[in-house]
């Protein structure tokens, strides 16, 4: 992290950079402290959040750069924002963006241009010429300004914030680059006929199968991390991709794939034991994140593992549905989506949440119009030359 300390004042505000561990540590607890009072709102684990700005532990710093900052006004800290950097991003579109992300701050646009101007100018004295964001380093970060469907639960894998978010990026010149849409699904309690005929043409016709394996060990064993490089080269086309280092996708499988039910993670391979299509989710813990508010000790691990350890889920998160390109359009979304569906039944699952899907994938959405479902939320990635 950079030693320099950035200062500026615009009408009282004044913004610092964070340069220590005990700073990082009022950066993290901020964003959680700042919406104690939503209840629609899901804290994160400030143990993550602390890794996550960690150069040591976390491997995004291969191919990216960061600052942060905090944003004060008479001794009171009033947001917080962080500047990213990822080249190999940059490279992949040909551009020169800053990223902006964790942003938070009071209804005062002063402070929210504060912040930004921090990191356009971050950026800019870095040889950048344009800011965008609300994104993070990598796509499994939280991205997306939420501009529609305030009023519904934040699961663990979504941004949240607060309505007036909006007018301020507004009113910074920033404009639409990317829209996200998410989806509740309300799984009836037997497939829909015509979706389990499909998914059975679709095995035989490109001679899949489903690999149900029951934990990590087997699935590494099996098959290492090349469920990682479908999901890898699924994304490519998607906003902001970049291309996951070796060491991202171990510890992507490190951090995620120990916490997961596996009757929820489908693994299609192909005739030569390939993986060719990986569809995982998990249940819904935000509640249990809102019981300990982020913090894991002294007790809030029990409400973590209890409700991931749960017989029944009210609602489940479905995070990633992946297929390998040269399978994509022969309809192996509906053989993932057969074969978890037993288990949303099984577990008494009510709804469904789907994670942020780009408003101009029109294949990703009409896979769920088989289903009784209902888009909710909104979610914008904005932009601006600097």
């Amino acid at each position: 992290m950079p030693k320099f300390v950035y200062f500026l004042s615009i009408m009282a505000v004044e913004i610092k950079e964070i340069t220590s561990k005990r700073d990082l540590l009022r950066f993290v607890q901020f964003g959680n402290e700042f919406y104690k009072d939503c209840d629609n709102f899901c804290p994160s684990l400030i143990l993550d959040e602390m890794d996550t700005f960690n150069l040591k532990k976390n491997p995004a710093f291969e191919v990216c750069e960061h600052v942060l900052y905090m944003a004060y006004r008479d001794g009171k800290t009033v947001g917080r924002i962080a500047g990213i950097i990822n080249h190999e991003a940059n490279r992949n579109w040909n551009v020169k963006h800053v990223r902006f992300g964790w942003i938070d701050f009071i209804d005062d646009l002063e402070v929210s241009k504060a912040l930004l101007d921090a990191v356009a100018a971050w950026g800019k004295a870095k040889g950048m010429d344009g800011i965008n964001g609300p994104v993070g380093f990598t796509d499994f970060d939280h991205q997306g300004l939420l501009i529609e469907g305030y009023e519904h639960l934040a699961p663990m894998a979504s941004l949240y914030n607060y309505p007036y978010y909006v007018k301020h990026m507004e009113a910074y010149g920033l404009t639409k680059e990317n829209d996200w849409i998410e989806i509740q699904i309300y799984p009836p309690q037997e497939l829909p006929e015509r979706f389990g005929r499909m998914a059975k043409i679709v095995e035989q016709r490109s001679n899949v199968r489903v690999d149900k394996v029951k934990s990590v060990k087997e699935l590494v064993k099996k098959y290492g991390t090349s469920y990682m490089d479908v999901i890898d080269v699924a994304y490519q086309k998607l906003y902001n991709f970049q291309a996951l280092t070796d060491r991202q996708k171990r510890h992507y499988c490190d951090m995620y794939f120990p916490l997961l039910n596996f009757d929820f993670v489908t693994v299609v391979v192909n005739e030569h034991d390939e993986v060719v299509g990986v569809g995982v989710g998990m249940p819904d813990i935000s509640n249990a994140l809102r019981k300990c508010k982020g913090r894991l000790f002294p007790f809030g691990w029990y409400h973590v593992l209890k409700a991931l350890k749960s017989k029944t889920y009210e609602a489940f998160d479905l995070l990633i549905i992946a297929v390998r390109p040269d399978y994509q359009d022969r309809g192996l979304n509906a053989v993932i989506i057969a074969d978890q569906h037993p288990y949303f039944v099984k577990y008494g699952i009510k709804r469904v949440e789907t994670t942020a899907i780009m408003e101009t994938n029109s294949k990703n959405l009409s896979h769920w119009e088989a289903f009784p479902h209902k888009y909710h939320k909104r979610r914008r990635a904005y932009i601006k030359p600097i």
